[in-house]
């Protein structure tokens, strides 16, 4: 008689990013954050929804599960928290007494909490549940980026903002083991350098980092001397120390103090407010600073380890420029970055790490990683979805595969916009063809139209390309696969226009005039330096995306479309057909597809009590 499975439930919660994943002996069965069910973005709460969503895909009740694992150790991230303040104290007394409360009441005791909130969920009591094991943070940061992984052995770097102690660890994966090799410590953190100018230029921390990045290319790193020189020590093998007189994160409610304004002579810009040039060069600078740091510590990592291949993971892996810069510049063979590499990960990475090394289970290897294209999510009959149209009275066709296709190529050769919703939701914070928004690259006022009466979002914002992984070296300087949205190359030269940089310097220079001013014969894709955020696109992992942009390319000579999550500022991507749906008429998208089903604004009734999104979401 064949052994019973062991079914592995891992979370991540009550930080930022909140999420549950279930292996069955060792295979990904589900993943998801919490955001995408409760619709707070950046959810940190108990992630009530993405268990429940993990227990039915897996047709289990939680009485089922075998073991579950929490990605970080709290009672290591109290002693943290009690130690800095004593080393800094009295300074940061205001921020000790503030967090005290919810440390008392709910962190020091997580373990209990955590098994009350299960029992709920369960309709059980807390006795009946499996035992809770607890990895360290940057444990399941590197378990989600190695055994997930294609290498049987890799480096393994994970870099964040700060887990328990670490902020930057380096381990040496091979088979199913993982042997830590060293890590740096807290306040000495790569990520919150990078949060604090994403404060400073008037962005929210832990969400707007990807805004910083990419605003930098409007800037010139004019002040990266500065910060290497009186923020931080940084040493050649890439290890650093941060001058903590410019900071207030390890004692304070803010990231940056007064200090920190007067070295770069301006306060910090107020949000939404309008940007600066000085926003743009910090920008840049950090970047530039940010980039260094990490070639330095992938050059160390292969020095130490004699690996030919990398994987990465923590909120810093999500730094997709400074990514193609390892792959381009450093000495690995091959990079492998987690998809989901922030604390969302941590729950998948949790789980694994109880699989491979509390129950030293082997790995199995075959083509490719274990990720499944990162759709770990739910999906939704046509049942479900016609009868959520009916309900709302919204008039709808249903279309072959072939024949779908087919249409949304012409819509997209026509200039219309696509919210395009499909099979399993991805797992991680970006859309890779199943949760999206699609568009015609070579439209030159494509970026201005998404960005401003689609998402609602920052003008400057750049938009990835969706290539046909065959195509991809015929658009871009590229030569390996980038499913995952995670590296960024430079368009080719030759499909390149001239741009006049100098405009930026002018110091009256229409920000607008210049996103709409074509640097390519893709210019909907192609940031203003000229480089593109790339998804290649194969016919196994997502074959529906790749049909499209197939036959996109038989009508355009073009195999490439623009690739957008499905989702406003301020919002979560999309989860649900309703969701979807809701989001299609908020804003001035020309077609909705759920599935084989078709929907065309034009055609769609008023919603019934709408209410502003705006209102809805909080924006970041």
């Amino acid at each position: 008689m064949a052994p019973s499975p062991v079914n592995i439930l891992g979370l991540s919660a009550f930080y930022h990013d909140s999420a549950a994943a279930l292996l069955r002996d060792g295979r990904i069965i589900a993943a998801a954050q919490e955001e995408r069910f409760s619709r707070t973005k950046h959810d940190a709460g108990f992630p009530a929804g993405a268990v429940d969503y993990c227990l039915k895909e897996g047709g289990l009740a939680l009485g089922d599960v075998d073991h579950i694992v929490f990605y970080d150790k709290p009672l290591l991230k109290f002693d943290r928290l009690l130690e800095t303040y004593l080393a800094f104290a009295p300074r940061g007394l205001q921020s000790f007494v503030a967090s005290m409360p919810i440390w008392l009441k709910e962190k020091l005791y997580l373990k209990q909490h955590l098994r009350r909130r299960l029992a709920q969920l369960g309709d059980c009591k807390p006795t009946e549940l499996p035992r809770l094991l607890f990895t360290q943070h940057h444990q399941s940061h590197a378990a989600s980026a190695f055994f997930p992984s294609p290498f049987d052995e890799a480096a393994v770097l994970c870099l964040d903002g700060v887990g328990e102690w670490a902020t930057t660890s380096l381990w040496l994966g091979k088979g199913s083991q993982l042997t830590p090799l060293w890590e740096l410590h807290f306040p000495h953190s790569l990520g919150l350098l990078y949060s604090a100018f994403t404060y400073f230029t008037g962005f929210k921390v832990n969400s707007g980092e990807y805004k910083l990045m990419g605003l930098a290319p409007y800037g010139e790193p004019k002040y990266k001397k500065l910060i290497l020189e009186q923020l931080l020590d940084l040493k050649p093998d890439g290890t650093f120390h941060l001058n903590m007189r410019y900071f207030d994160f390890a004692t304070g409610l803010r990231m940056v103090n007064r200090r920190f304004a007067a070295l770069f002579g301006r306060p910090p810009r107020s949000p939404e407010s309008e940007l600066r040039q000085s926003d743009m060069d910090l920008a840049a600078s950090v970047q530039a600073v940010t980039e260094e740091i990490v070639l330095r510590l992938a050059q160390t990592a292969y020095r130490e380890t004699g690996c030919h291949n990398l994987c990465l993971a923590g909120g810093v892996a999500l730094n997709c420029v400074a990514n193609g810069r390892i792959l381009r510049e450093g000495p690995f063979k091959n990079i492998w970055v987690q998809p989901a590499s922030g604390d969302a990960g941590g729950a998948l990475g949790a789980a694994l790490a109880a699989w491979h090394t509390y129950l030293d289970q082997p790995r199995e290897h075959g083509e490719g990683d274990r990720m499944q294209g990162a759709y770990l999510g739910p999906q939704f009959s046509i049942p479900e979805i016609e009868a959520y149209l009916e309900s709302a009275g919204a008039p709808y066709i249903r279309l072959e595969n072939a024949d779908l296709a087919a249409k949304v190529a012409q819509l997209l050769d026509a200039g219309q916009v696509v919210g395009w919703f499909q099979g399993r939701m991805e797992f991680g914070p970006r859309a890779l063809g199943n949760r999206s928004i699609l568009g015609d690259p070579r439209n030159q006022q494509m970026q201005a139209r998404l960005n401003l009466k689609i998402k609602f979002r920052e003008s400057f914002r750049p938009f990835a390309p969706a290539v046909l992984e065959e195509d991809a070296r015929d658009f871009f300087d590229i030569d390996c696969r980038s499913p995952y949205m995670l590296l960024v190359a430079d368009v080719l030269e030759e499909r390149r226009l001239p741009t006049n940089h100098d405009a930026l310097r002018d110091p009256d220079f229409d920000l607008l005039e210049i996103i709409n001013s074509p640097r390519s014969d893709i210019p909907a894709v192609t940031h203003v330096d000229h480089s593109a955020r790339i998804q290649t696109v194969d016919g196994i992992e997502n074959p529906e995306l790749y049909n499209i942009i197939r036959k996109f390319k038989e009508l355009s000579g073009f195999g490439v479309v623009v690739n957008t999550s499905f989702n406003v500022r301020g919002e979560p991507i999309v989860c649900t057909p309703w969701h979807a749906y809701t989001c299609f008429m908020r804003t001035e998208m020309d077609l909705l597809v759920l599935e084989d089903v078709l929907l065309w604004k034009k055609e769609q009734p008023l919603l019934d009590d709408d209410s502003d999104w705006r209102k809805t979401y909080e924006l970041d």
